[in-house]
Order: structure tokens, then sequence, then C-alpha cells
């Protein structure tokens, strides 16, 4: 199961919609909605995410979340690491190798070390931003 098809079957259950009722009201088959709950889909387009959003009433965070559920959302992923290091390419094959057998407590544990990351990288583009406008600013204001 993906982490979108996690939340949608949620997201359904909670409001009491079967497989059936929800296809309905998305205009696609209850065939595919169940392949889309179990993973044996892609990620879905963003129209059926923003479709989904609409007839659950998700706004603001809500939809932002799952859109970004929707985006990590491939069930099939495949990771070219040419041109990246040895060791990069190391950990994406044992990545591969070994994620079966993770315990939910490594899987978020990685998790968080991604997340810190790439917070981490947005604070960098932040300050390099910053530092370019001052630069242009300082630049323009001289006589």
């Amino acid at each position: 199961m993906t982490p979108f098809g996690a939340r949608l079957r949620s997201l359904r259950q909670e409001r009491g919609l079967t497989l059936a009722d929800l296809a309905g009201k998305l205009q696609v088959s209850a065939a595919y909605l169940s392949a889309l709950e179990h993973g044996h889909r892609g990620a879905p387009r963003s129209g059926l995410v923003q479709h989904v959003c609409a007839i659950f009433g998700l706004i603001w965070d809500e939809a932002d979340e799952l859109g970004r559920l929707a985006r990590l959302s491939h069930p099939r992923v495949n990771v070219n690491t040419a041109g990246l290091s040895p060791e990069q390419t190391a950990l994406a094959n044992r990545l591969a190798q070994t994620i079966h057998r993770l315990s939910p407590e490594t899987v978020a544990a990685l998790h968080s070390v991604l997340d810190a990351e790439s917070a981490a990288n947005r604070r960098k583009s932040i300050a390099n931003r910053l530092e370019e406008n001052t630069a242009r600013d300082n630049q323009v204001t001289k006589p």
C-alpha cells in the first residue's frame, strides 16, 4: 500500500463510503480505486487528487498533505545513481535490497534523517537568496 492509498482508504472509511460509492463520485472504476488504494497503480494525477480533496472537503494543510502523499506514492521506484558517489550508489543498492526487512522504527528514523536534511537544504537556499538579494540591493544603491 502506498502513503496516498492508505490515506485515501482512511478518508473513505471515515466517511462510511464504499469503493463503489467513491469511485462513482470520482468517475473512475471501483477496480481502479481498489488498485490505487493497494498500491497496484502508479501515483495519481493531480486532477484526481484535487477531486478527492473536493469530495472530502479537504482544504489548506489537509489538501497539501494529500498532494504530498500522492507525490510519494510511486509503487515502483527506480533510482538512477549515474554520476553519484560510490557511497551514494552503495546506499541506494543497500536500501533496495533491505527495505522490506526494515522495522517501522528504522523507517521512521530514516524519514527523520531525510526530513532534517531537506530542512537544512531549504534554510541554506533561503540564506543564499537573501545574500544574493542583499548584494544586488547594495550594487543598485551605490552612486
